[in-house]
């Protein structure tokens, strides 16, 4: 998808965690806005989005001078206690026009230098391997989190047509995983997957987060009902999918080959 870009001077870069992401002192968005345009997207129900008037996916706001503006922002919040960093909340970080644009590059180069509590980095693309040398820096105080919603690319392509491929995604795991880095994979929402989902993952990540709509939009569902998305499931013949309790389809699943304490379910599997 092509988005319109726009340049913006950001007048502050770390956010507040709050609701799902209090267990964070802050969020961190590199961008507004992003071009991958998921379909169940809860940003979309939200006012960064509403009051855009411009469908989710079709533009993008590029933050400049960002690196300048985090490095004094993070030395004044270091001093009120522990910095712990969710990147991103309504972005991905590692969306195509990061290629070019390496916001979130600078954003890590400053925080490579002057390193946080913990960043958490919240992704669903193999781009971010461009910048293992830096989450190297980081050391522990870094996780990476890829967004793997299922392993068949072909419910990919019906819910999130302009996203990075899985098997891009699995293998970007991989090289971080080789690179040391600590990493996990956030089926996140969970969507219709086979039952060799979880072998695929094993050797790859020792930690999982599974999470739907219903607890991890941030309305109990709401937000993802008012987007229609159970349309969808209903056109595919996927209605099981698309309720309160699919989750734990996968979880069950997971449980045949991952240690029970490594499995985690929403905020918990994200928290620092």
């Amino acid at each position: 998808m092509n988005s319109e870009l726009f340049y913006k001077q950001p007048k502050t870069l770390l956010n507040k965690g709050t609701g799902f992401l209090s267990d964070y002192s802050h969020s961190l968005n590199p961008y507004t806005g992003c071009s991958f345009g998921c379909s169940y997207c809860y940003v979309r129900q939200m006012p960064v989005s509403t009051f855009r008037q411009r469908e989710w996916g079709t533009w993008v706001d590029i933050k400049q001078e960002a690196a300048e503006l985090l490095r004094k922002e993070l030395r004044r919040a270091k001093v009120k206690g522990r910095v712990t960093i969710f990147m991103s909340s309504s972005t991905d970080p590692y969306q195509p026009i990061e290629h070019q644009e390496k916001v979130t590059r600078s954003l890590l180069e400053v925080m490579a230098e002057d390193p946080p509590d913990l960043l958490l980095v919240q992704t669903r693309s193999p781009l971010v391997r461009r910048d293992i040398d830096l989450l190297q820096l980081l050391g522990d105080k870094v996780r990476v989190s890829m967004t793997v919603e299922t392993d068949l690319d072909e419910i990919r392509k019906r819910f999130t047509p302009n996203a990075p491929p899985i098997a891009a995604r699995l293998q970007t795991l991989q090289l971080l995983a080789d690179a040391g880095i600590a990493t996990q994979a956030a089926i996140a929402p969970v969507l219709p997957s086979s039952e060799a989902f979880p072998d695929k993952l094993r050797p790859l990540v020792d930690r999982v987060c599974v999470d739907d709509y219903f607890m991890g939009d941030g309305s109990g569902g709401k937000r993802t009902r008012n987007l229609g998305i159970r349309s969808l499931y209903e056109e595919w013949g996927l209605e099981e999918w698309y309720d309160p309790f699919a989750y734990q389809i996968v979880y069950d699943r997971l449980k045949r080959v991952f240690p029970e304490e490594q499995i985690y379910v929403s905020r918990q599997g994200f928290a620092p």
